[in-house]
This record gives C-alpha cells, structure tokens and sequence, in this order.
C-alpha cells in the first residue's frame, strides 16, 4: 500500500501540519492526537521511510537540490547562498543538475527521493510547466517530502513557492526607460521558463499601456548557447542590418545584456547615448563592461534566506506561508546614465 502524509491527514481528521508535528516529534501536540496519527499509521501497516524518520527523530539530515545548469550564473550563485544556509542549520545537501529534459528531472528527483532526503529545494523556474501532467513528478514527490520552489510557484500541498515579482520589476524598468524619453525598446529573452514569461509579460504590458508595441519583433528570443555573448550580439546585428531601429533593450538575464553591450560596439553605437541597456539578476557580469551595466536585482540572496527559513519551519512541523513574493529593483549605472536622472524621479 502506498500512503502519503495527505491519507494519513484525511484518516486521523486532522491537518497536514499537525501530522507532520507528530512525526518530527513536536511537544506542541496533545497525546490523544499524536495516538489519533499513530493509531491510523499502525492500521495500515505500512509505514514510509519518511515518516519511520519522523517517528525516530532520525532524519538523514540532508536536502536535495536540483538545478538545470550549475553553470548559469545566476543558478551557481543561488546554489551557493542556499548551501551555506543549509549548513548553518546541520543540513547536508544533495547537488542534481538535471538538464532541461523533463524525463531527466523526473530521473533525478526519483533519485532524491531514495536517498531519503528530508525535503527537495528546486533552484530556478524551469520546472514548473503549464501542464498539470508534466507537474505530476513534483506532486509525487511533495506527498512524500516538502518540496520548495525558488523563483516559480505552484499551488498544491507541502509545495512552498519562493519568488521574485518578475513581473513588476520588468514593467517598471520598462516604465522607467519610457518615461525618460526611450520609447523604441527592444526586449531580449532567450528562455519560455515560467520567470521568464513572467518578465515579458510585464515588459509587454509596460509598452501596451503607452501604446508603443507596434512591432512583434521588438521582442526578440536568441536560441543559442547561454555562454556565447558573440551568437548574442550577431543576432542583434542581424536584426539591425535588416532595418529594425530601437534606442532601448531589457534582456531577461544579465549574459543577454552583454551581448547587446557587444552589439552596441560593433555597430558603433554609443551607450548610453544611442542605446539604453537593463539587465536582469545583478549579477558579476555588470561590472564586466564599460561602461558598467544597469540591471534588475530580483534580491536572490533573501530570497535563498527565506526559502530555508520556510523549510526549517516546515520540517519543524510549523505551519509555514504556500508563497512568498519579493520586489525587485532596477539598479542604474552607466548604461542608462543618460536616463538614469529622469528614471528615478
């Protein structure tokens, strides 16, 4: 027989918190409950290896991790912070890196998931699908064990979400260029993951609202290789020579930002005279070109802080917030220097 934590909760009448209190030993439940939880695991006779952890007070004290690429920027820096947070709290963490395939996601968390981990961190938004039925391996897993989500949200039980509002930070960067007088703005996106749709969802509401969308190619998607700033700016060239103008770019990460700093120079156009440049994560790399780059911090280290906070009090047995949802901020230098003064008033 297979049983959750979700049949245990329906069995004994209680909630999902409160059995899980009683399996991680928590002093705040009443006996006659705690014998209410045990009595409907023992009728079953059958007992998962999370909750025989939970009833010894023997976890593996170890978190599994899973990431698409640990050699994304912003994925490694997230990776980091969420480490070192786990270790300050006597956790040890499992590191998957999955690809973008989602046969090798559901591969990897099935594995996370034998190594009896405590609870399963996914890093980035690419593992939440539109699909119901391509969620269903993050469901399986959050029946057995808590799963966190950093930068997506999903609504079903014992899945907490940890985000950054992608989309207000997007459409006010985007206000931001307008008001200063940028209204041709080219958006640069080179993923459909959920954050990423967010951000384009809040660039194209920005420029509908001022009624400056005219063209669909204002929004350009580069397909190639996330470490190949050249392929970046060759295809922005492309689109130049064949006659598209536009005085403004926000790219949906900072690597794609290079990329049109590098278009700017080989197309001899002066930043941020001819062409407004934003980022996105405020990574290392805005301080790797000149002139230094004006970018959206999505706040990742609080947002890495907040997420193990959630876990600890989840695997504490407290009852915790499903989604908590952080504002990001548009930080200028010198690629929209020329606006800079005008954004920020």
């Amino acid at each position: 027989m297979h049983m959750t934590i979700y049949d245990i909760s329906e069995k004994a009448g209680v909630s999902i918190a409160t059995v899980s209190r009683v399996l991680n030993g928590s002093s705040s439940v009443s006996e006659k409950t705690k014998q209410k939880v045990l009595d409907v695991i023992n009728q079953c006779e059958y007992t998962p290896n999370a909750f025989a952890r939970g009833l010894g007070l023997n976890t593996m004290k170890t978190i599994g991790v899973m990431c698409a690429d640990s050699s994304d920027l912003y994925l490694a820096k997230a990776i980091y912070y969420i480490e070192q947070k786990l270790r300050v709290n006597g956790y040890d963490s499992i590191l998957c890196c999955t690809g973008y395939d989602l046969e090798s996601k559901k591969s990897c968390m099935n594995l996370l998931i034998t190594k009896k981990v405590d609870g399963i961190i996914l890093v980035g938004s690419n593992f939440v699908y539109d699909k119901d039925t391509e969620n269903r391996y993050i469901l399986d897993a959050a029946a057995q064990v808590p799963v966190m989500l950093l930068n997506a949200a999903l609504e079903a039980p014992n899945v907490y979400s940890i985000l950054s509002d992608d989309f207000s930070s997007v459409y006010e960067a985007t206000l931001q260029l307008i008001q200063a007088g940028v209204e041709d703005i080219l958006y640069f996106t080179n993923s459909t993951s959920y954050s990423s749709k967010k951000k384009m969802a809040g660039y194209r509401n920005a420029m509908e609202s001022q009624k400056l969308l005219k063209s669909g190619n204002l929004i350009q998607f580069y397909q190639g290789s996330h470490e190949d700033i050249h392929a970046m700016a060759e295809h922005l060239t492309k689109i130049y020579q064949k006659g598209l103008r536009f005085h403004g770019i926000i790219a949906s990460d900072d690597c794609l930002a290079m990329g049109a700093v590098r278009f700017a120079l080989n197309a001899g156009l002066s930043i941020p005279e001819d062409l407004c440049i934003i980022g996105y994560n405020n990574s290392l790399l805005v301080h790797c070109c000149e002139p230094e780059m004006s970018s959206i911090d999505n706040k990742l280290e609080t947002l890495c802080q907040h997420l193990i906070v959630t876990l600890m009090g989840v695997l504490s047995g407290n009852e915790m917030p499903k989604q908590t949802v952080f504002s990001g901020e548009v930080i200028h230098r010198g690629t929209t220097l020329a606006c800079s003064h005008d954004c920020q008033k």
